[in-house]
């Protein structure tokens, strides 16, 4: 059964039209879908526990390069600002992005070819994100052909596809695993003869268990996960006692065991909504955090993801929106939020660093660096500030956003708000 796709152009999100009796009518139905499931992750995910284990005791203990690709910020063309996107993208020093082309905006293929060069000709490069709406599960030929013209049309420019997109979500159309593998396998069909590479299964939130069945039987690039936080508040809290660091191992463990070799992982979604925003905010109540809250939580998260050394690259959805974005669109005049210039602070300092490891703190988190000779931390608490003793000389502080601190020599007080340390050689 179909209903009316309805979307909320607000919050970028489709509405929720179903009836929850029609949606527990159709788990009923498919029964056999979810003994399936099960069979997969006893046989591939209890494995993935155990590669869990050695995964987390290397985190943080390990040498990892940090390169301005893992900083990825995700885009949306609106007419008449292309170009200032792209220009705002280049002010932060952005050199990845990501583009979602729907399913049922064929007809404005045209303008997202404009845009998509647009950035290319900035030398951004690309990843496009394939969304679907029921209509697609039921009518198998035109999402066919709707892969295919995008793949004839954007290959030369955009390298990765990501095939559907939250679709553990009834809302995005799909209600069953079974039913997202009959819209992956024809873009697998066309890969070689496009020569792309696909991203997947782009699951959304802690829900794991849907990577076997579908990484055993899809052999994607690159692992993508829509790995949002945001219903704890601080990346460091736990949800049902897993923090994000926690989720990350365990998104490459089961990743890796499920698959048919081990693949690099991507987190192609995430944010912190902004209170206040209204119809604009994708979520109600408490994910909702002021914009001082989300700079913090953006700068932690995309450090804690990347200083792991399981994850390869990181999308912040995205650059331009009211509820949730790094720039507020509301008035004519587009406003930086404090995330975008924590944003862009972070990959002028991390960019072209090494991580050298987490120092253990009673109340600090401490993540050391060494970038062009010269070595430096960055410092947080997600509890109330505390001073830390640095136990070598502290040169300069900058603050999150890249403004000079206070030093009063080698402690430092330490915060939610993330601050780089640098060292005297």
């Amino acid at each position: 059964m179909t209903f009316k796709f309805e979307w909320n152009e607000f919050a970028d999100q489709p509405h929720n039209v179903v009836p929850r009796s029609e949606r527990m009518r159709h788990h009923f139905r498919h029964w056999r879908a979810y003994f399936s499931l099960a069979w997969a992750d006893i046989l591939r995910g209890v494995p993935g526990l155990f590669l869990y284990r050695r995964y987390r005791k290397r985190m943080f203990r390990r040498p990892v390069k940090i390169e301005c690709d893992m900083f990825a910020v995700s885009a949306s063309p609106r007419a008449g600002r292309d170009e200032d996107i792209v220009a705002l993208l280049g002010e932060a020093g952005v050199r990845q992005t990501l583009v979602r082309i729907p399913s049922w905006e064929k007809e404005k293929l045209d303008a997202y070819e404009r845009f998509v060069r647009l950035l290319r000709g900035q030398g951004i490069g690309l990843t496009i994100a394939l969304l679907q709406r029921r209509e697609d599960v039921f009518e198998a030929a035109a999402w066919r052909r709707f892969l295919e013209e995008v793949f004839a049309r954007f290959h030369s420019l955009c390298p990765f596809y990501e095939v559907g997109h939250a679709w553990n979500r009834t809302k995005w159309g799909v209600w069953d695993y079974t039913e997202y593998l009959k819209l992956a396998r024809p873009a697998f069909e066309l890969r070689e003869k496009y020569g792309v590479k696909l991203v997947g299964p782009a699951v959304i939130d802690f829900e794991y268990h849907l990577y076997p069945p579908t990484l055993r039987v899809l052999p994607f690039d690159k692992a993508s996960a829509l790995l949002y936080v945001d219903r704890v508040g601080a990346p460091e809290n736990a949800q049902f006692g897993w923090t994000a660091a926690m989720k990350v191992a365990l998104f490459k463990a089961i990743s890796d065991s499920s698959a048919r070799k081990p693949v690099d992982c991507w987190i192609t979604e995430m944010n912190w909504p902004l209170e206040g925003t209204g119809k604009y905010s994708p979520a109600s109540g408490k994910p909702n955090v002021t914009e001082d809250e989300q700079a913090n939580y953006l700068v932690r998260y995309y450090i804690i993801c990347l200083a792991s050394g399981l994850i390869e690259r990181v999308f912040w959805w995205q650059l331009v929106a009211p509820g949730y974005g790094l720039i507020d669109s509301r008035e004519e005049a587009w406003r930086r939020r404090p995330g975008f210039f924590a944003f862009k602070t972070m990959i002028d300092i991390l960019a072209g660093s090494t991580f050298t490891g987490k120092a253990e703190t009673g109340g600090a988190e401490i993540f050391c660096f060494e970038k062009e000779g010269r070595e430096f931390a960055v410092g947080w608490t997600n509890g109330p500030p505390v001073e830390h003793e640095f136990s070598r000389p502290v040169e300069r502080v900058l603050s999150r956003d890249g403004f000079d601190a206070a030093v009063r020599g080698g402690r430092i007080e330490l915060g939610g708000n993330p601050k780089y340390v640098f060292f005297k050689p």
